[in-house]
């Protein structure tokens, strides 16, 4: 004798099969933006600009002398902005200068410098440690 199936299993089963495949559609979609976001940050003609260039630790230390020690610490030890050192080993390149350009975190002003200044600004930030 064949049992017949229960429709509320079937169901079950089904609505189960469908959440997965909403689960693997709303992950695929994440992973998308994510590289579509990726993606543009890399097309910032600003970020490219300046990341394609070699920067004079030099010049930028002389950058950082003028603008930055005042807040930062002459060594970027810190005084009323944070300790700077190391902080290329833990903030990625296009972090740094968005918080240099934008200074969304106060007091921090925003500076608008040339790429070639801000090159030379990371390379010097990069000698920090």
């Amino acid at each position: 004798m064949v049992e017949p199936t229960s429709t509320a299993a079937t169901q079950g089963d089904g609505g189960r099969g469908l959440i997965t495949a909403l689960v693997v559609l709303a992950a695929a979609a994440c992973v998308v933006l994510l590289l579509w976001f990726i993606g543009n940050a890399r097309q910032d003609p600003y970020l490219k600009a300046t990341l394609d260039l070699q920067g004079s630790t030099e010049h930028g230390g002389q950058l950082f002398r003028i603008n930055c020690a005042g807040c930062h610490g002459l060594a970027g030890q810190g005084l009323l902005g944070p300790e700077l050192i190391g902080i290329s080993d833990h903030q990625r390149d296009q972090r740094l200068i968005h918080q240099i350009v934008s200074g969304e975190t106060p007091p921090m002003p925003s500076f608008q410098i040339e790429p070639a200044e801000m090159a030379d600004l990371l390379a010097y930030l990069h000698t920090l440690h």
